[in-house]
């Protein structure tokens, strides 16, 4: 029988990918439930090819969407919690972008199931609350990231005491090389056209200017337990190892392979089992040499601030990804220049003092704040 799963964010790169790599296994997987937020069109050709139980728009149904499939259509952000939470077990693919995912994470947790979680954004933002369901739910959470999943793979078996550094990799994004004094006349079209990985909108974004790799770091610290003393994160082009793990008796253990979401996807959903699969070989004398470099911290800020707001913990992770989320989406619509987005996202930290995360609606406040905060600073950077 197969594994029922609730795709949530089924429209996007993530939740596409997800799509594929079940499409060659039937007979271990069945999508049960899709989800997005407001591509209406999108997920109707989606239910109509793949025919799940239900699918839920999380938002109020547009008055003038007409619906070709004629399965069962629910709405609104309680069915999508209601989604995630689910009753037939199973596993949660949570694909869906931002903080508008932690919701969605913190009920497939706290109802026992696996969750795949490729939403960051959730556990940086949620961080001691999503920790919390998690021991409580007494479910799995295996990360979708492909840093993430190569330290998973890496540590199976192996407790985290014998670790003594964790060592993301970071592919540099399009201006790896690029300098700084040319960063001003960046436009979004330059910041999307990523050199190793096809992603959305936003992650592509993140790339470009580190905040993403800041958000992994933070997202290591706590899905591992390992300080962000130990952690560390090198500039790997070509994206083919992608991260290692150094033990205390000084071995070091790599995952690689080529950039793809699609093997990382494929282990969440069937670990511990390896599923035979398609996909392109690691040939070393081809691919090689694999070369390495510093991260350039000075020329891409993010990176320095959104370690810092992890350090500070408390609601600040949750700051620095609500200011980002505002910065960025301003950048694509033309509104903020490639710099800028530094600038909003340390405004809005300078102005935050951290504070204990107490409960989802403490959290929420300081969301909505920073996120004020962010788009006012915006406004005089314009």
């Amino acid at each position: 029988m197969p594994v029922g799963v609730t795709l949530l964010g089924a429209t996007g790169s993530i939740g596409r990918s997800t799509i594929h790599v079940i499409a060659r296994h039937p007979d271990r997987f069945r999508i049960v439930a899709l989800t997005a937020a407001r591509s209406t069109e999108s997920l109707d050709e989606l239910a109509r090819d793949l025919d799940p139980d239900f699918v839920v728009l999380a938002h109020d149904r547009p008055t003038d969407f007409k619906p070709r499939w004629t399965g069962e259509w629910k709405y609104g952000a309680d069915q999508l919690a209601a989604a995630a939470a689910g009753t037939e077990g199973g596993i949660v693919v949570n694909a869906l972008v931002g903080y508008a995912g932690l919701a969605s994470t913190l009920c497939a947790l706290q109802s026992g199931r696996r969750l795949a979680l490729a939403n960051k954004e959730s556990l940086v933002a949620g961080g001691e609350l999503v920790l919390e369901a998690w021991r409580s739910g007494g479910g799995e959470l295996l990360p979708v990231d492909s840093e993430h999943s190569a330290i998973h793979q890496c540590l199976v078996g192996r407790p985290t005491e014998e670790v003594s550094k964790l060592v993301l990799t970071a592919s540099g994004g399009p201006f790896r090389s690029l300098p700084a004094d040319q960063f001003a006349s960046i436009t979004p079209e330059d910041a999307l056209a990523h050199p190793t990985w096809s992603m959305g909108d936003k992650i592509s974004v993140d790339s470009a200017t580190l905040a993403n790799k800041a958000l992994e770091v933070i997202e290591a610290h706590l899905l591992f337990g390992v300080s962000y003393d130990h952690i560390d994160v090198v500039v790997h082009p070509s994206s083919i190892v992608h991260s290692f793990v150094e033990f205390r008796d000084g071995s070091t253990i790599a995952q690689m392979g080529h950039p793809s979401m699609e093997v990382p996807i494929l282990y969440a959903l069937a670990a511990p089992e390896r599923l035979p699969d398609e996909f392109r070989s690691f040939d070393p004398i081809a691919d090689g040499p694999l070369e390495f470099e510093p991260v350039r911290k000075a020329e891409f800020p993010m990176f320095g601030l959104g370690v810092e707001a992890g350090r500070a913990g408390g609601t600040q992770p949750a700051v620095y990804n609500a200011a980002n989320e505002v910065a960025v989406r301003a950048f694509l619509d033309h509104e903020l220049s490639f710099p800028g987005i530094p600038a909003v996202v340390e405004e809005v930290l300078t102005a935050m003092e951290p504070r204990p995360v107490r409960s989802l609606d403490d959290l929420e406040a300081v969301d909505l704040e920073a996120r004020a905060r962010a788009r006012e600073a915006v406004r005089c950077l314009s």
